[in-house]
């Protein structure tokens, strides 16, 4: 005997009894027997109707309505309408069942396949384990990919970047992805960037951070210059070297005392190579730059300027000045902007203050009353915790424009 579909319809194919087609169904996707009871809560006359037509019995009162499998299988067993019982019609009204477990099995081995080019990279490269065991913790993958057969060639393009990290010496991010995935632009942002960026920080231990700044640094941690032109620094007599094209720069146009603006590019490809020991010192704004240079020329001591918002180039020479044994003194603005500047610079480099605390703000602000009021967001300064409740409770900025006299004096005696 064959099913017969058009009966069953009729028999259990019917609207009112669509809920006790899905229960069988979802019994069958959990694996479960298809016997006892099912329950329909507050059920209607119609549904009441259609299980007394089914069941051969009078619709019986109550809030809810209990329906037996068995029952239902005797039936449709016995009306030849479904001589393999409920399952077999179930399957022939709503199509094949798949057991949940083995769709998940299933699920499992799709993703661990895909995973597997970045499994065998990992593998061989023990600093990428943790970083591997939190993409699996915190399913990033599976954010980015929505299934197995999205993340399949976004990991296996990972794959194929990561034994080339770092890179050295340093070139030019879109070369590098042109280079290994066949797009100069795959790396500027999308899926793949943002793996790529996050299996960079675990190679180098560059801290995570938001906007195009931190891209920016962590894509040059790992030899990879997103801009090697655009990010710039600002010098005056920082001391260079004989045996670099930039160092002889340094030393040619401190000899005169003209301030020199140094790109990321030359610092990458041709750094100079700094004396070992000394104190420069580090400002926030160009006019003190341009005061230094006016007023002390040769007679300045070293200074650097970030021109706001330390970029890679400053941060690379800062720190390629450290690892020669230099130290730095550190001022900014007295407002909130200018203590979160001073705050990210210390993450990656030493410095002590330059007139740079609550006593020098204190003494700022007496000398200048009439200042412009301080706003924005409140922020602790790490290297003086008085500093941000005097900000706070005097209520004014002081700009280092205001304090050129005092800064000059120290640079031209450190000399």
């Amino acid at each position: 005997m064959t099913t017969d579909v058009p009966r069953l319809r009729r028999l259990i194919g019917t609207p009112e009894l669509a809920w006790l087609l899905d229960r069988v169904r979802r019994r069958m996707e959990a694996g479960q027997p298809l016997d006892g009871i099912v329950t329909l809560t507050g059920a209607g006359e119609p549904e009441r109707a259609a299980v007394g037509r089914l069941l051969g019995r009078a619709p019986r009162p109550g809030r809810s309505l209990s329906v037996s499998l068995a029952a239902v299988d005797r039936v449709l067993r016995d009306s030849g309408a479904g001589p393999d019982g409920l399952g077999a019609a179930v399957v022939a009204l709503t199509g094949p069942v798949v057991p949940r477990q083995q769709t998940t099995d299933r699920l499992a081995r799709a993703w661990a396949d895909a995973f597997a080019p970045l499994a065998s990279v990992v593998a061989a490269r023990s600093e990428l384990a943790d970083w591997y065991a939190s993409l699996h913790a915190t399913g990033l993958v599976r954010r980015l990919a929505p299934g197995p057969e999205e993340a399949a060639p976004l990991l296996a393009r990972l794959a194929r970047l990561l034994p080339h990290l770092p890179v050295s010496p340093p070139r030019s991010l879109s070369t590098f992805a042109a280079e290994h995935t066949g797009d100069a632009h795959a790396l500027d942002h999308g899926p793949l960037a943002t793996l790529t960026l996050d299996a960079v920080r675990a190679l180098t231990g560059t801290p995570a951070g938001d906007g195009a700044q931190a891209r920016r640094d962590t894509w040059a941690a790992a030899g990879l210059l997103l801009d090697e032109l655009s990010s710039q620094v600002l010098v005056l007599n920082l001391p260079g070297d004989p045996e670099t094209a930039t160092g002889r720069a340094l030393d040619a146009l401190g000899a005169v005392g003209q301030p020199a603006v140094l790109t990321l590019r030359q610092l990458v490809r041709d750094a100079p190579r700094p004396p070992g020991g000394g104190t420069a010192y580090v400002c926030e704004n160009p006019a003190v730059v341009l005061a230094a240079a006016d007023r002390l020329g040769p007679g300045c001591a070293p200074l650097v300027c970030l021109q706001g918002q330390p970029s890679t180039a400053a941060l690379r020479l800062l720190k390629h000045y450290a690892d020669a044994g230099w130290t730095f003194r550190y001022h900014g603005d007295f407002d909130w902007g200018g203590i979160r500047i001073a705050t990210r610079l210390l993450t990656h480099v030493p410095w002590t203050p330059w007139r740079y605390t609550a006593a020098d703000y204190r003494a700022a602000r007496d000398a200048h009353p009439d200042t412009a009021p301080l706003t924005g967001t409140p922020a602790d300064a790490p290297w003086d915790a008085d500093l941000g409740p005097a900000l706070l409770a005097a209520g004014r900025r002081v700009e280092e424009e205001l304090v050129l006299d005092h800064l000059l004096a120290d640079l031209a005696s450190a000399r």
